[in-house]
């Protein structure tokens, strides 16, 4: 019983997102695809424990639902039209399991599928969020309990979220398909976007006990992986997959052994993921390799290698990184990419530069309640022996974080700067 029902949970995780994208490319209805999809999860963790795992249980999962999808459109009279486009295959399958997953599915075309499932699960009438809890749901093949933890929301909440998200894409009709070219790049980025905000959240949460929830960019990370075999000639799919195997090399090192963060130059970088480093530059090689002016993955990959390159926190070329930031600036500029670029800078060329460039962030309003802000600021200061204003700005930027590791380790930047008083 117990081992039917891991093997049930495995193969789903593994496969729901081409299940549900193949069963989408048929009934043209994402919400309708999960529902059926959901429905050979269940018959699954009836028949199996009794019947036994099938000897290609992706296989099975994926003409079981398939079945139910051609008895759904045979029960619904508007349908009808669309039972006749599925063919005698779709007919004779019920009775023909075949010896293969691969005989199932027609690779070429599920690949087509879920690359268009990645483009309606992140389409510009969702809000952000519901894009990344559809996301999460039908191609991460997260639970609504798993999504509300890595989150820190309530489970109705996201349930919610997620229902609403289905419906805004039944009633706006949007249409199952790969955007046209001309719409191509603006709804890529949405996409990159998305997994990118994943990734972050695992990787610095926005709130809560733990500083990192790396399921997450776990979960991410292998979402862009399959992007980059989805659309292997765009260059900024390469270049976010380089971001953040390079990113996720560094999780080891990120908290010490108090469960507090670590920065990034106090790391002990004997504990980065060579492999995941190596994975990132090739990546990153790909992605250069591919021509035309880096885009702003590109860049932050770029960025994020140079640290990889550095033996030490001292071999850092922050010239280098500091150049990044402004190539950066100039193609996505915000308040945020500014303050980054400040600490190059400070890095660079002394943190009196720095401190000047974050200086005249003060009264951006984007930055009002970032505690990264006051952080760095609180930090330059300090190393200009200015520690009564350190530690004001430390203090200012923890009552900023909702994050209670890195409240902590402010605090203590805050103290210790009131020592040197």
């Amino acid at each position: 019983m117990g081992t039917a029902h891991h093997a049930v949970e495995a193969v789903w995780r593994l496969e729901s997102a081409r299940i549900i994208a193949g069963l989408a490319g048929l009934v043209r209805d994402v919400g309708l695809a999960e529902e059926l999809a959901q429905d050979a999860l269940v018959a699954a963790l009836e028949q199996w424990p009794v019947e036994g795992i099938p000897a290609n249980p992706g296989a099975w999962l994926m003409l079981t639902a398939r079945h139910r999808a051609i008895d759904r459109i045979r029960r619904n009279e508007r349908l009808a039209d669309k039972l006749s486009l599925l063919g005698r295959e779709l007919e004779t399958a019920q009775h023909d399991a075949p010896a293969d997953f691969d005989e199932v599915l027609d690779e070429g075309k599920i690949d087509d599928d879920l690359l268009r499932l990645m483009f309606v699960a992140c389409h510009p009438v969702l809000s952000t969020e519901a894009r990344i809890a559809l996301t999460l749901r039908l191609l991460g093949g997260l639970t609504t309990e798993e999504i509300a933890r890595g989150f820190l929301a309530a489970e109705p909440a996201i349930a919610k979220r997620i229902v609403r998200a289905k419906q805004a894409l039944a009633s706006r009709q949007v249409p199952f398909e790969v955007p046209p070219p001309a719409e191509r790049p603006a709804r890529l980025a949405s996409v990159l976007e998305v997994l990118y905000l994943v990734f972050n959240e695992g990787y610095s949460a926005m709130a809560g006990d733990d500083w990192m929830r790396p399921a997450l960019c776990t979960e991410a990370l292998r979402l862009g992986r399959v992007l980059a075999g989805l659309m292997p000639a765009e260059p900024e799919v390469r270049g976010l997959v380089a971001l953040m195997e390079i990113q996720a090399s560094r999780i080891p090192a990120r908290l010490g052994p108090d469960g507090l963060p670590v920065p990034l130059l106090e790391q002990n970088r004997g504990r980065w993921d060579q492999l995941l480093i190596r994975r990132g530059f090739t990546a990153l090689l790909r992605a250069e390799r591919l021509g035309g002016p880096p885009g702003p993955y590109v860049l932050q990959a770029a960025i994020a290698a140079c640290h990889a390159r550095a033996r030490t926190a001292a071999d850092t070329d922050w010239a280098k990184i500091a150049a990044l930031y402004q190539a950066l600036a100039v193609l996505a500029p915000s308040p945020v990419v500014e303050l980054n670029r400040a600490v190059a800078v400070a890095m660079a060329d002394g943190p009196e530069r720095g401190l000047a460039i974050i200086d005249g962030l003060a009264a951006e309003p984007a930055l009002a309640g970032y505690h990264h802000l006051p952080s760095v600021r609180g930090d330059l200061l300090a190393r200009l022996g200015r520690h009564d204003e350190a530690a004001a700005e430390f203090r200012r930027a923890a009552t900023l974080t909702q994050n209670i590791p890195e409240r902590t380790v402010l605090l203590q930047r805050a103290a210790d700067c009131n020592a040197h008083t």
